[in-house]
């Protein structure tokens, strides 16, 4: 496996080949916590790994050099996915400085007892000499957490771009150009969209400021590093950070007797009839909050039903429209449907989920009473072309 960045530069990472759940996230494909080594005058480990792996971690650094020959530990990020193993690290290195921003330390002080670390604060502009290369920091606040920050080295152009970029992917390889593009750029996708989706302000700016900066490499601390395939990650990016809707139409529907999912149906059969737009359709119970939040990303136009449970939606709907609320999807257009027995509940409580997210909601809730009979399912059926219409209209 080929780990070298640069002459000098190295990843010592660790790939966590069986992971499948990240705080909710379906990893599915796995991770990698991503630490890099530089070998100059003085050697800087940019980040760790998460705290089980300590002992890979220090191992790969001390197949490159001694470990006491480490000065300085960048920590990018104090997510414990990346910072979980400094004390480790801080044991094995006598004498190494923790360098970070203001706002990092006093996550690190929350997480760790760091009597007697040795901390070297920086913010945006400073620059660190190693020797023949140097470092210089961008703070990232809100990238996806405030104390974020990128580390760039100007002299191999390399940009250490932490969660930016990343996928949670394990592979046998180290470089984008190695691995599947469709898998790879699939997989960034996920991510963008469940991790940093609700940031795309601060995204925006950083990623402005960012492109001031000459990069060959992109290493981020999950996933391939980048180096062939730069400007297609940053194009993706752009596009996502802008809101950049496809003409896409989203149903999603529980059911429980089979009356909601007819009517999700009659809605996808509405939608197809309008040239041009592309129509996907899930159940909730046959998917997962994961993919979900992955398709919600790009689509202009969304419908979400539920048949009515004790006068309330299905909870596998409440957990999906939970998770959509804190990412925040937006300039999303759609409705709430569903059937109900002796009380209403479902279609109102999805429409104050929708109404919180801010969607643009362009009609009613579309109802009905136990099972849909022609004319409800002939309702749905149009309320699907006007989804497909509306999703023309705003992927313009």
């Amino acid at each position: 496996m080929n780990t070298t960045l640069k002459e000098g530069v190295d990843w010592v990472g660790y790939v966590d080949w069986t992971v499948r759940d990240f705080h909710g996230y379906f990893t599915n494909r796995g991770s990698s916590y991503n630490s890099y080594l530089i070998r100059d005058e003085k050697v800087a480990l940019i980040d760790a790994v998460k705290a089980p792996y300590a002992q890979v971690l220090l191992d790969h650094v001390s197949a490159l050099v001694p470990l006491e020959k480490v000065d300085y530990l960048v920590i990018n990020h104090a997510e414990p996915d990346h910072a979980g193993s400094i004390p480790a690290v801080i044991q094995a290195c006598p004498g190494i400085e923790i360098v970070c921003d203001a706002r990092c330390r006093d996550a690190l002080d929350a997480h760790f007892d760091t009597t007697g670390w040795t901390f070297k604060i920086v913010g945006s502009g400073d620059s660190l000499s190693l020797g023949k290369r140097s470092l210089s920091f961008l703070e990232t606040p809100m990238v996806h957490w405030p104390e974020s920050m990128f580390t760039y080295c100007p002299e191999e152009k390399i940009l250490f771009s932490m969660d930016a970029f990343g996928q949670h992917y394990a592979s046998a390889h180290r470089f984008d150009d190695e691995e599947p593009m469709d898998v790879v750029m699939e997989e960034a996708k996920t991510y963008y969209a469940n991790i940093v989706m609700l940031y795309a302000k601060p995204i925006a700016r950083v990623l402005g400021q960012a492109s001031e900066l000459d990069i060959d490499l992109i290493a981020p601390s999950h996933g391939v590093i980048w180096r062939s395939h730069i400007d297609r990650i940053k194009d993706a990016y752009a596009k996502w950070v802008s809101h950049h809707k496809e003409p896409k139409v989203l149903v999603i529907y529980d059911t429980m007797w089979q009356s909601t999912e007819k009517m999700a149906q009659a809605l996808v059969d509405g939608a197809l009839s309008v040239p041009g737009v592309n129509v996907r359709l899930f159940n909730v119970r046959s998917s997962n909050v994961t993919i979900l939040a992955t398709e919600v990303l790009d689509a202009a136009t969304v419908a979400v039903g539920s048949p009515t449970l004790n006068q309330t939606l299905m909870p596998a709907m409440a957990a999906v429209l939970t998770y959509w609320k804190g990412l925040k999807p937006a300039e999303k257009a759609g409705f709430a449907f569903g059937s109900y027995g002796w009380a209403q509940g479902a279609a109102r409580d999805i429409e104050q989920y929708l109404k919180d997210i801010k969607f643009d909601l362009i009609r009613e809730p579309l109802q009905v009473r136990f099972v849909p009979k022609k004319e409800t399912l002939d309702e749905c059926r149009e309320a699907g072309k006007l989804l497909a219409e509306k999703a023309l209209e705003l992927s313009s």
